[in-house]
């Protein structure tokens, strides 16, 4: 079920996208000010945003701006009985991912917003992994556990992207190995103090240990 966050502070307007979006079973949180819109969309996660442009305590330009300092790629659809070319090149500018002038076809705001999710979907499928407290940003190379950013060079980067793409199941030595250095095998030692190097950013700072050593065989992450 998606989940869509409705800022807008028109409740008729609102009431008539609650009625439809509903009967669609879709999940729905509402905001009449942009302050409180802005809030919820960074403290919880939403699919999609639907945002009115002219908002009290803070506009739907502000909104989105803030949205997009912040780091929140949530897709953005903006609603505005403002119709000039000037106006939706200033939403897309400002963070919009999309765009629709009041009043407007419920059915085709609704093709547009399930466009955006699908497509905002694929890119974080693209982009990101996620295993337990454990996620990659395979775009940045930046890898956190519990929020906390972990400090890897290239190696132990590639290292844990690799056991996450395969988590729970065990990576073996030789597959590290062949994905590192093909057929120029190194000395045992050199895996060994990457392996050391990853654990003391994945595992050491935390209460339980993630990568699992399996004797004889190879490595493997542990949910937790």
């Amino acid at each position: 079920m998606n989940k869509v966050l409705i800022v807008e502070d028109n409740r008729e307007v609102a009431g008539i996208l609650f009625d439809y979006f509903e009967s669609e079973e879709v999940e729905l949180d509402y905001a009449d000010n942009g302050e409180l819109g802005l809030k919820l969309a960074l403290e919880i996660e939403f699919d999609a945003i639907i945002l009115d442009l002219m908002l009290p305590r803070m506009d739907g330009l502000t909104v989105c701006e803030k949205l997009r300092e912040a780091g929140n790629e949530t897709p953005v659809l903006m609603l505005t009985a403002l119709d000039s070319r000037n106006d939706m090149l200033n939403g897309f500018n400002y963070g919009a991912d999309d765009y629709l002038t009041k009043p407007f076809d419920l059915e085709i705001l609704e093709a547009r917003l399930s466009a955006l999710i699908k497509r905002y979907r694929r890119t974080v499928a693209d982009t990101f992994l996620e295993f337990g407290s454990l996620r990659i940003d395979q775009k940045t190379h930046q890898a956190y556990r519990d929020g906390i950013k972990l400090l890897l060079n290239p190696t132990t980067y590639s290292i844990v992207e690799l056991l996450c793409q395969r988590a729970p199941d065990i990576v073996t030595r030789n597959e590290i190995i062949n994905m590192l250095w093909q057929e120029n095998e190194p000395n045992s030692d050199i895996l060994r103090s990457h392996i050391y190097q990853l654990r003391v950013q994945l595992d050491k700072p935390f209460a339980t240990a993630m990568l699992i050593t399996v004797p004889k065989v190879g490595f493997r992450l542990e949910n937790v």
